[in-house]
């Protein structure tokens, strides 16, 4: 059975795309790592990238091409100074040349050896090639699909169902949400406990507690930076950023200057019930908008979606629970990334496969999912918070405005947190022996409606506001 963890969820990346830069980013790094185990990378004289499909329809947009460079150039999305990109790829055109995997210069032309491919290739929507011109004139090309949130499989690779770095074995298998509560029933042990035990299997409790601590430090960091910083975004739309005019109204008068001290100085902030929704809308629309800016967010399960969940743990840190800490976030991530597996197992994380109920949706169950633990719900809760927030997401379409992750992606994370929030709601009201629709039955059809869904709604720009509304108009 395939074992997803937190951490493959939960993923550090650049914007503004997991599924189009993300993802293609890292198979660029994987690929020069197959070079190297096969001995012929110091060969390689010239390298091309082929985009198909989505990644060639809305990859310009999605900065696709920039992100198979900064693969190619062996940087890492973690780690690598947001600020200096632009620059490295400026240079990069003009010099013709490329630091392969940051070892070696070859030739690289950027017009000629990133090549965009309408056509689809068999088994996903996003697929990319790459392909290695050796010394002695012999070539390799190897095929990738990046399938939603930073997930990258090779070719070869996928009816094999043998690789060893996503099958391995957990205590606490887990493929459906029923699957899950007979864990959590047998072992008497909530959501949060049964997944901590799996993680466990894999690492030590320092390594989760270290790696959960990054991710909710990036998430804070990007809806600090979203919060304080104002202009446009870039792209071409002139979107205006909202995070900035939203806090200033907010803010209050209390003091600070880090994202810790920003925190605090909210849950002092007296909070009425409309300034609730605004405070929930301004986290979201923070984190993506500094998303649509090429900045460093928390793939939550994907770029595009990112907002909701930091949204929605901002707001029981500032409004449910003024003394929660670390424990508590911790506690909701976990809860939050299994159920983000469920749907990945069942259905897509890939807006390009499935539409934004893939993206939004699941984003705004995970949310709702992990809400409810952290509100004292049961483990069927839980479950049923995640299928009303999803219920009401089926057949929302992926229909970006200029193949930009802004319109109307930003927005969408403001909707789909408050959607997360009132999901739990009603779940912690509800008896759960009589919900009528259960998690693994909304699974299901999320992914028949994904399967029946025009292509032209799968993030392609071809349907929808993104030929509804002309670029002239924005």
């Amino acid at each position: 059975m395939e074992c997803i963890s937190v951490f493959d969820m939960l993923k550090i990346g650049v914007g503004p795309s997991s599924s189009h830069t993300l993802g293609p980013w890292r198979a660029a790094e994987r690929w020069i790592g197959e070079l190297k185990e096969q001995g012929v990378f110091e060969h390689v004289k010239e390298v091309t990238a082929l985009l198909y499909g989505s990644l060639s329809l809305t990859g310009k947009g999605h900065a696709t091409d920039i992100a198979v460079t900064m693969g190619l150039l062996g940087t890492d999305p973690e780690t690598v100074p947001i600020e200096r990109i632009d620059s490295i790829i400026e240079t990069l055109k003009t010099e013709k040349r490329i630091n392969f995997g940051g070892i070696r210069e070859i030739s690289f032309d950027w017009e000629k050896h990133i090549i965009f491919k309408r056509e689809f290739l068999p088994f996903h929507a996003n697929g990319i090639q790459f392909k290695a011109v050796l010394t002695d004139g012999n070539s390799i090309t190897d095929t990738y699909y990046s399938i939603g949130g930073g997930f990258v499989v090779k070719e070869e690779l996928i009816h094999a169902k043998e690789n060893a770095e996503t099958f391995k074995t957990f205590p606490h298998p887990v493929k459906t949400g029923n699957e899950l509560l007979e864990h959590c029933n047998e072992h008497n042990k909530s959501i949060s406990e049964i997944v901590m035990e799996n993680e466990l299997s894999l690492r030590s409790s320092e390594e989760i507690d270290t790696g959960l601590q990054g991710i909710w430090d990036t998430m804070l960091e990007c809806m600090y930076i979203g919060c304080h910083t104002e202009g446009k975004l870039p792209g071409g739309l002139n979107v205006r950023r909202r995070a900035y005019e939203i806090h200033q109204k907010l803010k209050g008068t209390v003091p600070y200057s880090n994202p810790k001290e920003w925190l605090e100085s909210i849950r002092e902030t007296e909070v009425k019930f409309r300034q609730i929704i605004k405070w929930v809308s301004c986290f979201a629309l923070s984190v993506n908008e500094v998303n649509a800016a090429l900045g460093r967010v928390v793939t939550a399960p994907t770029n595009g979606s990112a907002g909701v969940i930091p949204a929605v743990l901002m707001y029981y840190m500032v409004i449910e629970n003024h003394d929660a800490n670390f424990e508590d976030v911790k506690q909701f991530l976990l809860v939050a990334s299994e159920v983000g597996s469920i749907f990945k197992k069942g259905a897509t994380i890939s807006a390009a496969m499935g539409g934004c109920q893939a993206e939004i949706g699941v984003s705004s169950a995970m949310a709702a999912a992990g809400l409810t633990e952290l509100m004292g719900g049961t483990p069927e809760q839980v479950l049923m918070a995640a299928e009303i927030a999803m219920e009401h997401h089926l057949g929302l379409t992926c229909d970006p405005i200029g193949g930009l992750v802004q319109v109307p992606c930003i927005e969408r994370n403001a909707m789909g947190a408050i959607k997360a929030i009132n999901a739990s709601e009603l779940a912690l009201d509800a008896d759960p022996k009589e919900a009528k629709v259960p998690l693994d039955k909304v699974v299901n059809t999320m992914w028949e409606t994904a399967k029946d869904m025009n292509s032209k709604y799968k993030e392609t720009s071809e349907g929808g506001l993104a030929v509804g509304v002309f670029l002239s108009d924005c």
